[in-house]
């Protein structure tokens, strides 16, 4: 890049890595930093920098934040005997739900970026080669020495439905608040923030008193946090103002309300609670029977497609193909929540009779024809 002007060498810099310092661009250059300093103000007159922290213009993506894993998944040949030893065979793939919602979201055209942290390890590099190849910008996340990769490892009946899992997920206590701050720009320049509670509770609240903040604006950045697990719960804070969308299990719901919720009604009624709390609307997704959402005043039911047993391959990666196909329709300016579960249960569907965790049928072209429900 010598021949190069040094104001062109440090626009490809800053390409490369939008948080780059001005004290890493005048190292890497041999400038001072008001040489630097005067470069980038040139830049964003001339509109190739959009100011602070140096955003690029192009167009607003969905940022996703939270689990990048390695997943293994094992599958029983036959039926599955718990305490003894069971034949099975086994597969890896990409897993996190933060990163499987920003691999759907690229399947489909959509711009996005993921916000995560891997080690510094083979698996690591694997994962954000996959990534970046897929079309999800990775820009900012965190890449930590000494420490290994996320893994999730799932056990599966012969029928392909899940039986337990197991998490290594310390590496995501990494995404602290003071990590997120120094990605507020990137964070303020989405069109959609998806955060899953594989993150602090601390970095969520953090999350939610932006989104709040920037809820009076009319190009403020909208909050979708999406469950992971009942253990997780006690991540999500009291306080969910700012939160336009939440998205989770009838399991994880009864552990955030602290009981049993057999009836509709007393789904009902823990959602009115969510929604007490701050939250503008909640979904609750209840496995192969269907999902629950909000409505105003009330609560609104739609059942799963039906599938038969022979057809289902691989349950792992539903549920976040449901989250994605929501947030894909809140991503296209599209405020009706009915709609936005149809298609995520279109996806859903989709991704239970494919090997994938990321099923390769859903394209674009899935959401142009009408569901079943829509049919009826």
């Amino acid at each position: 890049m010598s021949d190069i002007p040094k104001k062109e060498q440090l626009f490809q810099l800053v390409r490369s890595n939008p948080f780059v310092s001005q004290q890493q661009l005048a190292d890497q250059l041999g400038l001072s930093r008001s040489a630097v300093a005067g470069h980038i103000a040139s830049l964003i007159r001339e509109r190739r920098l959009l100011g602070r922290a140096y955003v690029l213009p192009t167009a607003r993506a969905v940022l996703c934040i939270g689990a990048a894993n390695l997943d293994r998944k094992l599958r029983t040949l036959g039926a599955l005997r718990m305490a003894t030893s069971n034949p099975a065979s086994a597969a890896e793939t990409y897993g996190g739900v933060a990163r499987n919602i920003a691999e759907n979201l690229a399947r489909l055209g959509t711009p996005c970026a993921l916000l995560t942290a891997v080690g510094m390890d083979s698996a690591g590099d694997a994962l954000r080669n996959h990534a970046e190849g897929a079309g999800i910008d990775m820009t900012g996340s965190l890449k930590l020495p000494g420490a290994a990769t996320g893994t999730y490892t799932a056990v599966l009946d012969g029928a392909g439905e899940m039986v337990v899992a197991l998490a290594d997920m310390a590496l995501y206590d990494h995404i602290t608040p003071a990590f997120l701050a120094g990605r507020q720009p990137q964070r303020s320049a989405a069109s959609l923030v998806v955060a899953d509670l594989n993150l602090p509770e601390a970095s969520i609240a953090l999350l939610l008193g932006d989104a709040q903040r920037g809820g009076a604006q009319l190009d403020g950045a909208r909050l979708v946090i999406v469950a992971v697990s009942q253990p997780k719960m006690d991540r999500l804070p009291r306080d969910l103002r700012g939160l336009r969308l939440l998205i989770l299990n009838r399991g994880e719901l009864e552990a955030r309300a602290g009981r049993a919720l057999p009836t509709e009604a007393n789904v009902r009624e823990a959602c009115r609670t969510l929604q007490a709390d701050g939250a503008q609307d909640v979904i609750v997704t209840c496995g192969a029977a269907g999902v629950y959402h909000t409505v105003p005043g009330d609560l609104h039911w739609l059942p799963a497609h039906e599938i038969p047993a022979a057809d289902v391959v691989d349950v792992t990666g539903a549920g976040d193909a449901f989250s994605e196909a929501v947030c894909w329709s809140l991503a296209q300016g599209d405020t009706d929540l009915t709609r936005a579960c149809e298609r995520g249960l279109q996806a859903a569907a989709l991704t239970v009779q494919s090997p994938h965790t990321v099923s390769p049928a859903l394209t674009p072209d899935v959401f142009s024809a009408p569901s079943p429900q829509e049919q009826d």
